[in-house]
């Protein structure tokens, strides 16, 4: 089992950078494939980004993709989702989640067996 605790939302504005963080509990993190997903009020969480177990493959939704980049350190038991150039479309509550078992890069909610609690971005216009 694993716990996920993220961090780094916060108050931006349009054109700015984040930099979120998902700190994970327990000594097979190398293990699992991760991602990000998000979830703006009354809308479906949404894939935004993963990368595998190793690193070495990363994906990315398209609404994302060139301006957000998902990254790990196995090391440090954590995952990073650096998000440049931000829009106002891109606030909602960002969430991290560890899958495993052949998801690698998987866009799927329901793949994903562990989730956070979240960290809420806002982006002003």
């Amino acid at each position: 089992q694993v716990q996920l605790v993220e961090s780094g939302g916060g108050l931006v504005q349009a054109g700015g950078s984040l930099r979120l963080s998902c700190a994970a509990s327990g000594r097979t993190f190398g293990t699992y494939d991760m991602g990000w997903f998000r979830q703006a009020p009354g809308k479906e969480r949404e894939f935004v980004a993963a990368v595998s177990w190793s690193g070495g493959n990363t994906y990315y939704a398209d609404s994302v993709k060139g301006r957000f980049t998902i990254s790990r350190d196995n090391a440090k038991n954590t995952v990073y989702l650096q998000m440049n150039s931000l829009k106002p479309e891109d606030t909602a509550n960002y969430y991290c989640a560890a899958t495993y078992g052949g998801n690698t890069g998987a866009r799927a909610p329901g793949q994903y067996k562990y989730w956070g609690q979240g960290t809420q971005v806002t982006v002003s216009s």
